[in-house]
């Protein structure tokens, strides 16, 4: 069969659609209200992927986009190295903006997962998810969590089979205040 480039594409945006989806079992938080949600949030901790592997003081912020969108900056730093990486995207609702489940670009059209699967009423920290057990991250307002909080989550995390015995905890600590910025 000829190797045909539209086939190829269909077959790539096929494949890609299936990167906006929700791991098996989990359930988005419902009640979200997105203009609580927006600023900023400190990375406590994640499960190891090659587009964050190596940085700590990992922060990402929040804003509304005129599009209606929302603005992702995520921007973290390699400590040993002294060097800053960021990375600006965009993110909109799957479904009803009152279920925490969007999707969010870096790249171009495609697209991936942000599921918030456990979120503080007063809105301090969250758990996400992207769209399989592979993508898990700890979210807080504040550089740390006390640390009943923070293993009530990783505890919620197993729950729904997260590999949380592989997540890395970010260091968010004094090393990181020369390269904290103003949102």
């Amino acid at each position: 069969m000829p190797h045909s480039p539209l086939l190829a594409t269909l077959g790539a945006g096929l494949l890609l659609a299936g990167c906006t989806g929700i791991p098996k079992g989990t359930e988005p938080v419902t009640g979200f209200e997105l203009d609580r949600y927006l600023g900023e949030w400190y990375e406590i901790a994640r499960l190891d992927h090659s587009f964050e592997r190596g940085l700590d003081c990992v922060t990402a912020d929040y804003r509304l986009r005129s599009d209606g969108g929302v603005r992702v900056l995520n921007r973290g730093v390699k400590l040993d190295e002294g060097e800053v990486s960021e990375a600006e995207g965009r993110a909109y609702f799957i479904g009803e903006e009152s279920v925490g489940r969007l999707k969010v670009s870096f790249f171009g059209p495609f697209y991936g997962g942000y599921n918030v699967l456990a979120l503080d009423d007063d809105y301090q920290w969250s758990l996400v998810a992207g769209p399989d057990r592979s993508y898990l991250w700890i979210l807080a307002r504040t550089p740390t969590l006390p640390e009943a909080t923070y293993r009530d989550l990783v505890e919620r995390a197993e729950r729904m089979a997260f590999p949380v015995e592989e997540l890395i905890e970010v260091d968010q600590g004094e090393a990181c205040e020369p390269w904290r910025v103003e949102a």
